[in-house]
């Protein structure tokens, strides 16, 4: 099974130290992992890290990968293009660092993915037509069509009404169980982090805080710490 571990990552934007010191343990594949910290903590700047578009000091370490690009990306803006059609973003986000010979299977699995977050009556409509939330899950659809064993998901919530989001987490977990996948998700709502990720990690000001089970990292002493929150 796949697993991803952190080693000491840091990153600087102008000189400016953005992360520092990031270390995990080894995070196995088959469970949803929440990435949690207040704004401006660097949680997208970790997923850049991660993914290779953000250089800096440390070791992203990926083993018991089967596939050549085991790690797939989704951004806050996805920045598909307005005038592709849903399906056309799709199947374009499929064929990246291929040779535009689009084959039956990967038609197939554009259709699959439309069918599995339940856009498929969106497939014909122009990126620049949809709702934000629309074009959050047509986002989702670009991403899950590649097939990735790890997956981060930066706020993909964040323009949906509530019912989409528990649709989408539940979703997103259930994949976690059924195909072995790791998915890192940045939330925002730490009631969702504590209903649907088995492990969380916290970050603020470009520091790992916390990570470990859900339960014992999101406690009323990290609330108060991180986020000013008082629980009970």
């Amino acid at each position: 099974m796949v697993s991803l571990q952190l080693q000491d990552l840091s990153a600087s934007y102008a000189g400016r130290p953005v992360l520092s010191g990031i270390s995990t343990p080894v995070l196995q594949g088959g469970q949803l992992v929440a990435l949690l910290g207040p704004n401006a903590a660097g949680k997208s700047t970790l997923f850049r890290r991660i993914f290779g578009l953000l250089k800096g000091g440390g070791e992203v370490r990926v083993t018991g990968a089967t596939v050549p690009r085991p790690i797939a990306y989704m951004p806050q803006d996805s920045g598909a293009r307005p005038v592709l059609t849903v399906y056309e973003s799709i199947l374009l986000a499929r064929m990246q660092g291929r040779r535009l010979q689009v084959a039956p299977e990967d038609h197939a699995e554009v259709e699959r993915i439309l069918d599995l977050l339940a856009i498929t009556h969106l497939r014909q409509r122009n990126i620049g037509d949809l709702s934000g939330g629309q074009r959050q899950m047509v986002s989702a659809a670009q991403v899950l069509v590649l097939n990735p064993q790890i997956l981060l998901m930066d706020e993909p919530t964040s323009a949906l009404d509530l019912s989409r989001q528990i649709d989408l987490l539940a979703l997103l977990h259930r994949l976690t169980r059924e195909q072995g996948l790791l998915i890192i998700v940045a939330l925002h709502d730490i009631g969702h982090a504590l209903h649907f990720s088995d492990a969380a990690m916290v970050i603020q000001s470009g520091q790992l805080i916390a990570c470990g089970p859900t339960p014992e990292v999101v406690t009323p002493d990290l609330l108060r710490h991180v986020f000013d929150v008082k629980a009970r």
